[in-house]
């Protein structure tokens, strides 16, 4: 992916600074010890959150600054940029619609976070909060995806950014609150069910961008779609339950198999349109 020297955006709020500690009586989980509980949430498929956010009582949580090595500066710009053309992209494929686009705001962070949809880690992996319009991300969860996940490539990385904002661009379409609100009053497995077309839209829209991109920036390098390809079979449901251990459980899955999420995204690249991506009215995923 060409993306050295391009425009960076401008809704960025970099939290990296601040690193999360737990005051006197309490717990501190840092360094290798945060990785180690960061890679059992991601290998259990448990949210582990609670135990990097802390609980009432003894202690809580404090703030102490924290130097941004070269990596995560050059990280961050690559995120900023990424950013940045999904702005352009989906403000002309609304535009080309007759409305108008309002880009969301992604925040970077490390370690630990809040936000109003709960809190954020290393542990919950990259999310959109519909609450304040924020995509949240933990930049370390790149070298997870690539380290422990085998999903390598600069586009496997800008693939993750592109599904966030995805979830961003159905919050502005009015298809995720509908969503929310038929999974809200279903059973368990329905909700779930819906979950699953909520991720393989955003999966598509994905798709969609990976191609407007290409054609507007010329940024996409040969390879760079098998690599965010491979990224959506990496973190497919049935192979991160596999890779825990466990037989995959289809009444479980929230996000889609690896065949579905890598045959969405290519869906919506092929087709370069969002009407290619209608998982809603799809009768097969």
């Amino acid at each position: 992916m060409r993306w050295q020297g391009r425009r960076g955006s401008s809704n960025i709020e970099d939290r990296r600074r601040s690193g999360a500690r737990r005051g006197s009586g309490g717990i501190q989980i840092g360094g290798l010890g945060l990785v180690a509980v960061v890679l059992i949430g991601w290998v259990l498929g448990v949210d582990v959150t609670p135990l990097l956010n802390g609980t009432a009582g003894d202690g809580g949580w404090t703030q102490e600054g924290a130097e941004l090595t070269e990596q995560d500066i050059q990280v961050g710009e690559f995120v900023s940029v990424t950013l940045a053309d999904t702005e352009e992209v989906w403000s002309d494929i609304f535009a080309q619609a007759g409305g108008g686009y309002d880009p969301a705001t992604l925040v970077l962070f490390k370690g630990v976070t809040q936000s109003p949809c709960g809190g954020a880690s290393g542990a919950t992996g990259p999310f959109y909060c519909p609450s304040d319009r924020k995509v949240y991300l933990d930049t370390a969860f790149f070298d997870t995806l690539e380290r422990q996940l085998g999903a390598k490539g600069d586009f496997a990385a800008a693939y993750v950014v592109a599904h966030e904002v995805a979830h961003h661009v159905q919050n502005e379409l009015g298809i995720l609150a509908e969503a929310n609100q038929m999974r809200a009053k279903a059973s368990e497995a329905q909700s779930n069910a819906i979950s699953v077309r909520i991720e393989l839209q955003a999966d598509c829209f994905s798709g969609v961008f990976a191609n407007h991109a290409g054609a507007r920036f010329g940024s996409i390098e040969p390879g760079d779609i098998a690599e965010a390809m491979n990224a959506a079979r990496r973190i497919g449901d049935d192979t991160l339950q596999r890779s825990a251990g466990r037989v995959p459980m289809p009444h479980t899955f929230t996000h889609g198999t690896a065949a579905q999420r890598e045959d969405w995204f290519r869906r919506g690249y092929d087709a370069g349109s969002i009407e290619a991506c209608d998982t809603f009215a799809a009768r097969r995923l």
